[in-house]
């Protein structure tokens, strides 16, 4: 698989990449990117054509309610994913 210098930045904000051996197939984030990061992503990629961007929640946060909230939602949504089942 290949290895991506992807900033920490941005890379705090992706859940899953999803790939092949030598592709990106997927990339799935808590919130929508932006779409300069979007491209950023692209670019770091190398990969002109990909628009396969998903994301878990679809609300969109400024970069300051991310900073502030960021460990709060990963660990809710951890939380959830791992109790999915427990709930009656």
């Amino acid at each position: 698989m290949t290895s991506y210098d992807i900033p920490f930045e941005l890379k705090e904000k992706i859940f899953e990449i999803k790939t092949t051996d030598n592709s990106v197939l997927k990339i799935i984030s808590y919130f929508p990117l932006t779409d300069l990061e979007q491209n950023s992503l692209v670019s770091i990629i190398k990969q002109p054509d990909f628009v396969n961007f998903n994301s878990i929640f679809t609300d969109n946060l400024t970069d300051d309610e991310w900073n502030r909230t960021k460990s709060q939602i990963k660990k809710r949504f951890q939380d959830e994913i791992f109790h999915i089942d427990d709930k009656s």
